[in-house]
């Protein structure tokens, strides 16, 4: 892993914490570029130009505590994660999931070759987790680096831990694959966990080739992850994001026509037109 290329993410900071401790952070989009070792396979794996891929993803923790159970060196059960927005399977584009925990627990370094992509300890500390994820070599070869701070207590301590409800911290970023190769727009065209554009008229690709490592009687995605009714839902966040922006657009709007009617009335113009669209 020493030999990798490394695509670093900026550590954020959690925003707007529910009432149940969990919290989200605000989307954001990471681009990877090409390997500057693409120009020796350019003949295997041809890229598609003025064409990005986009692979929404979700990584975080999700804790309980242990009540009665609970001893000083093991207060908390808790996992770490890396999943689809919407739980999607993600194997169609990546390979594997490198957790780095804590020195102080067995074999830290946790590889995770399949779905789901997760590793669950119990202990009593909250500490960084580096997470690494692996894209198939038609993707990219470069690794990706996150890094997620493990939390086992909620945000509001005046009262006891309850043993139902997790502290759940969640990170939602959008990884993007400029120019993919066709082999991976293959692939991917019509899988639910990829976001893909519309292609250019008259492009032809290749038949798709299934991943070798992917078993098909073996589900990727957790729809039914016992975990799944604490995660946050990310596609409903975007859609209200989205729903906002488009008021706040329509506002606006009206408020620049009521500007232009008062400043024609106190210049004694005619009033001016009801603009159409964004026809400004």
């Amino acid at each position: 892993m020493s030999h990798s290329q490394t695509l670093p993410l900026k550590k954020q900071q959690a925003e707007n914490p529910s009432d149940d401790g969990s919290s989200a952070i605000k989307p954001s989009r990471l681009k990877i570029s090409l390997p500057s070792e693409d120009s020796d396979k350019k003949n295997v794996n041809k890229r598609v130009k003025d064409v990005e891929i986009c692979l929404p993803i979700v990584y975080g923790t999700i804790a309980f505590y242990l009540g009665r159970k609970a001893s000083e060196s093991q207060s908390h059960k808790w996992t770490v994660y890396v999943r689809g927005a919407s739980n999607e399977d993600l194997t169609a584009v990546v390979k594997r999931v490198v957790f780095q925990l804590h020195p102080s627990f067995n074999n830290p370094t946790r590889v995770v070759e399949s779905p789901p992509f997760e590793v669950s300890e119990c202990g009593w500390g909250e500490f960084e987790i580096a997470i690494s994820l692996f894209f198939h070599s038609d993707v990219c070869e470069k690794q990706l680096d996150l890094y997620h701070h493990l939390k086992l207590y909620p945000e509001d301590e005046s009262g006891p831990q309850t043993t139902k409800r997790p502290v759940v911290i969640e990170s939602y970023n959008e990884v993007v694959f400029p120019e993919p190769s066709e082999s991976f727009l293959a692939r991917v065209q019509n899988d639910p966990a990829v976001v893909v554009p519309r292609l250019p008229a008259g492009l032809n690709l290749p038949s798709p080739v299934p991943i070798d490592s992917r078993n098909d009687n073996e589900r990727g995605d957790t729809k039914d992850h016992p975990l799944s009714q604490w995660f946050l839902n990310f596609s409903e966040a975007d859609e209200l994001l989205k729903l906002a922006s488009a008021r706040q657009q329509v506002l606006v709007q009206a408020h620049i026509v009521k500007l232009r009617r008062q400043l024609n009335l106190l210049e004694g113009l005619p009033p001016a037109k009801q603009p159409s669209g964004y026809d400004l």
